[in-house]
């Protein structure tokens, strides 16, 4: 696969300016990766808003630790692992863990194989992002990043019982908001 280029100068020659502190590389790799970034921000982000602390915050790490990207898998890969921390310390900050509850307390409702009718992307996006924090962390770590319960428990300092438990909750929510459309 060929190395990506940005404005003419390979990924790995805009990651050593980086690294030298050059600003014009700073900003081609920010103009280049912060749509994609943003979008993983959104996802975890309770508004726009926060979801904007969550990109800055995540451009500050990717720069300050620029230099131990060792080259292993992508550029994009190490990036995206940054941002979705960056997005679980903001649920830290903001999580009281009075929302969870444990698997054994959540009566299980089937979930709808398919959503009547068409959503586009963004609807989906928005009912994802008007679920509660809780809920809307647990469900993006697992149905859309892939990690396992037990990762996401590591993760949020959260049981892996507690994990599936938001994720149940979260999809019923999800069904329920479908069917109002």
């Amino acid at each position: 696969m060929p190395e990506l280029v940005l404005q003419g100068q390979q990924v790995s020659s805009v990651l050593q300016n980086c690294i030298a502190g050059s600003r014009s590389s700073q900003k081609l790799l920010y103009d280049y990766f912060a749509p994609r970034m943003f979008a993983i921000c959104l996802r975890y982000a309770k508004d726009y808003h926060n979801a904007e602390d969550i990109l800055q915050d995540g451009f500050v790490k990717v720069f300050n630790h620029i230099d131990r990207f060792r080259g292993e898998g992508s550029f994009e890969g190490w990036m995206k692992r940054i941002f979705i921390n960056t997005a679980i310390e903001h649920y830290r900050k903001a999580q009281n863990h009075s929302g969870h509850s444990d698997i054994d307390t959540v009566q299980a409702e089937p979930i709808a194989s398919k959503a009547g009718g068409l959503l586009a992307r963004q609807d989906l996006m928005k009912l994802v992002q008007s679920l509660p924090v809780g809920y809307r962390t647990i469900f993006n770590l697992y149905a859309i990043e892939g990690y396992t319960h037990r990762e996401i428990g590591e993760m949020l300092s959260i049981s892996e019982g507690t994990s599936k438990s938001q994720l149940a909750r979260a999809r019923t929510t999800l069904q329920r908001m479908l069917a109002e459309l």
